[in-house]
């Protein structure tokens, strides 16, 4: 195995010019926890731990051309070629070029993670392209490089905290999360939001205390595989983000989520997605979901689906 000249990237064998290399990315649900942190030496980090939504996902393939030119279709995909050019130069193929296409089933505006998605896949087409296999570290490095913030899909269904404006984990809680139902839907009618345009939240000292207490529980919750307590901290952080970037009709939600006895509630900190947790683990946790997303479009919410989150049950249940 012959190394790049990066310590975290490595070549195999080399393979013919002008190949096609393809990524993938999945798309989240939003967060289960979005804060400031502290890391091991006490500094201060913007963090967040994203819930992963695997169903829906953004493929990008790159063709390696002569040129060291890098054309991106759909041509509005600007972030995404920016990505591109960074991964060549990361693995020291500046001088190569090629032709980048994307296709994505994730919405855009709500919270869904499109943008971040479309990166990641590219700069995993382009590695692939060129036969070198990255570290997720350096995926989420050159992710923020190219828009400025991501989040943790890189690491799918690892739960880490996760510094979103740096692109490193503050803390990664040892597993995945335990099985969830997440009915979803959207508040502000469904309407889409410019995440672009948001400005980050100022937390104030009290809060960035509770930060620190919902991290420890959090750790906990995937240490037990406990989604009740997990439940508990995304309800409390989407609370949080109410004063930051309010969501229509939230309460209604919560006491949705309470009539229904489910685990939580969870938000989309710059999105409209809502999402109430179910233990998956429980039973008859379909129909129970069922049930649940019906009582929420009687409440006249929109575009309500179940997603499910590290459970057994075959892609076909979902809605």
């Amino acid at each position: 195995m012959v190394e790049t000249g990066n310590l975290d990237s490595t070549v195999a064998t080399r393979k013919p010019a002008f190949r096609a290399g393809k990524g993938h990315a999945i798309a989240h649900h939003g967060e289960l926890l979005q804060g400031v942190f502290e890391d091991d030496a006490g500094r201060l980090h913007r963090g967040l731990m994203t819930l992963p939504l695997d169903r829906i996902r953004s493929v990008a393939t790159f063709k390696i051309t002569e040129t060291a030119r890098i054309k991106a279709l759909p041509p509005d995909r600007t972030k995404a070629e920016t990505a591109a050019r960074l991964t060549l130069e990361h693995i020291d193929r500046s001088h190569t070029g090629g032709d980048l296409v994307i296709k994505s089933a994730i919405p855009v505006g709500h919270g869904y993670g499109s943008s971040t998605a479309d990166v990641v896949s590219s700069i995993r087409a382009v590695a692939d392209a060129h036969d070198v296999k990255l570290r997720r570290s350096s995926i989420c490095r050159l992710a923020v490089a190219a828009e400025g913030a991501s989040d943790a899909i890189p690491y799918e269904d690892q739960a880490v905290l996760f510094a979103h404006r740096e692109g490193v984990v503050i803390e990664h809680f040892g597993g995945a999360l335990p099985p969830l139902l997440v009915v979803g839907f959207k508040a502000h009618n469904g309407t889409p939001i410019d995440t672009l345009g948001l400005q980050p939240a100022r937390y104030g000292s009290e809060e960035i205390q509770l930060f620190r207490i919902l991290r420890g529980l959090a750790s906990r919750s995937i240490r037990f595989q406990d989604p009740y307590l997990l439940g508990r901290v995304a309800t409390v952080s989407a609370q949080i983000s109410l004063r930051h970037l309010p969501k229509s009709r939230l309460d209604v939600a919560l006491q949705i989520a309470r009539q229904h006895h489910a685990c939580g509630v969870q938000v989309a900190h710059s999105g409209s997605l809502v999402g109430v947790l179910l233990d998956a683990a429980q039973r008859d946790a379909w129909t129970k979901a069922l049930d649940l997303a019906q009582t929420i479009r009687d409440a006249g919410f929109k575009d309500v689906e179940i997603h499910s989150v590290n459970t057994e049950e075959a892609l076909e249940n979902e809605t």
